[in-house]
C-alpha cells in the first residue's frame, strides 16, 4: 500500500469514460469538469464504461 507524505483529495468521477483517451485526455476532461486544473495533493479516479476498470490521474507538480 502506497501512503501519501501530504493530505491528498480525491475526486471521483462520476460518468464513466474512455480510457482510450489516454492520461493527457483524462487530464484535459477532469480540468474541463472541475474548472481547474488538477494540481498536487488532488487525486482524480475514473471508471471505464463497463465498470471493470480503474484509473487514477495524480498530478505531482
Amino acid at each position: 500500500m502506497i501512503f501519501p507524505d501530504q493530505a491528498v483529495r480525491i475526486v471521483i468521477a462520476t460518468k464513466p469514460v474512455d480510457f482510450r483517451k489516454g492520461h493527457d485526455g483524462l487530464a484535459a476532461m477532469a480540468h474541463a469538469a472541475l474548472g481547474f486544473a488538477p494540481k498536487a495533493g488532488v487525486m482524480v479516479v475514473f471508471r471505464s464504461k463497463r465498470g471493470d476498470r480503474l484509473s487514477f490521474h495524480i498530478p505531482t507538480a
